[in-house]
């Protein structure tokens, strides 16, 4: 039995799964999986409003076991008048498939599973092929993948490489594999005085002057040069909060939220501990509270890289870019369970008005997709 990629695609774009609403996409996902042999479960976590609809399928029992991951949730539409046809109609116009979820990533969960249609109508399966997906990635990612893992972990299903779909080329379809990504630490930073008037300020205690210095020595910092497969870490300043409404008052508090971007030098301890080293050099009381969205890590650029990036070659005749750029993924919680790859389609749109994928790309990830396959189950 051979699916399309293109109308699966479709399929699954008419859903209109914002996170964490699912409007059937699963278990449309969970009928075609069926229908290829494939043992289905629904393995959702939550309750409510954090309730995330999750699915496992799995063919085979028997090692070597690929696990591909993905999800079906999209972020809002935005304003929908400024689309050129209706986000959720998944219409093609010259080529060009239109839709919410067309490269990010309703569009790669199609083109694996009708890779693996036209790989189990021409091969034996030697092994096990897995799919978890899941309804959370563009949201908190607390009741989806990371939950749906230690799920797999109990029930013995963790595979031995993980393919995620995430969109990774800028460009072209083969420009590059994402063995690995950075880390992501997010810090509030409060710098408190005493209220008081302008016009007498020996009265007051201004905190604000603190907090420029403090940050100013933050962004100055140089943390590293970077590594082999990643950039500079990186720290940026995402908001200078005082909530004073009035000109001639000094106000009582300030604070400051940053985020970092952080390469394999780091991990969030050793990196907290180097920004309070920081702050406390520029000899000020201060409070601040972490909290780490993720840690870096990296796949080897061998083995399972290898595998993925000849494939990729073979179809598209491109030889990828290792690269670690980008925001985070569920990766980040696949990597400590077994080796993981981040390949998919197009990412110029995603998360846009008029998010769209060529017609030809997805057929050419199906493709490249079950490539992986042959060249894994050899």
């Amino acid at each position: 039995m051979l699916y399309d990629v293109i109308e699966i695609t479709q399929n699954l774009i008419k859903c209109p799964s914002v996170t964490p609403k699912d409007e059937g996409a699963l278990v449309y996902l969970s009928e075609k999986l069926a229908e290829l042999g494939f043992e289905c479960q629904r393995v959702d976590f939550g309750e409510g409003q954090s309730h995330v609809p999750n699915l496992f399928a799995r063919l085979g029992s028997d090692a070597p076991h690929i696990c591909y991951a993905g999800h079906t949730d999209v972020v809002p539409t935005g304003a929908l008048e400024s689309w050129s046809y209706p986000p959720f109609d998944a219409h093609i116009e010259n080529g060009i498939l239109y839709g919410r979820g067309a490269s990010d990533m309703k569009g790669s969960v199609a083109a694996f599973i009708s890779a693996v249609s036209s790989y189990l109508e021409n091969n034996t399966l030697s092994g096990s092929i897995s799919f978890l997906i899941t309804g959370d990635e563009e949201g908190p990612a607390i009741n989806g993948t990371v939950k749906v893992l230690e799920w797999m972990k109990e029930n013995g299903h963790i595979p031995d490489v993980a393919l995620v779909g995430e969109p990774t080329n800028p460009d072209i379809l083969g420009q590059e594999i994402k063995i690995g990504r950075r880390g992501s630490l997010n810090g509030v930073l409060k710098i408190s005085g005493k209220q008081g008037h302008v016009a007498y300020q020996h009265l007051a205690d201004n905190p604000l002057p603190r907090l420029v210095k403090i940050l100013d020595a933050l962004c100055e910092y140089k943390f590293d040069e970077g590594s082999e497969f990643f950039p500079p870490t990186n720290l940026e300043i995402t908001s200078i909060d005082v909530g004073n409404m009035a000109e001639n008052v000094i106000a009582e508090n300030g604070s400051a939220s940053f985020n970092i971007r952080f390469n394999d030098n780091w991990n969030s301890e050793t990196l907290s501990a180097k920004i309070h080293e920081i702050i406390k050099s520029c000899g000020f009381d201060y409070d601040i509270e972490f909290t780490c969205g993720a840690q870096s890590f990296i796949t080897k650029p061998e083995g399972w890289a290898d595998t993925v990036k000849a494939a990729v070659k073979d179809i598209t005749g491109r030889v990828p870019k290792l690269t670690t750029n980008g925001g985070t993924s569920d990766a980040r919680f696949i990597v400590n369970y077994c080796p993981v790859i981040e390949f998919g389609g197009i990412n110029k749109t995603i998360h846009q008005v008029n998010e769209n994928a060529r017609v030809q790309d997805l057929k050419d990830l199906s493709k490249i997709f079950e490539q992986i396959l042959k060249r894994y189950f050899v």
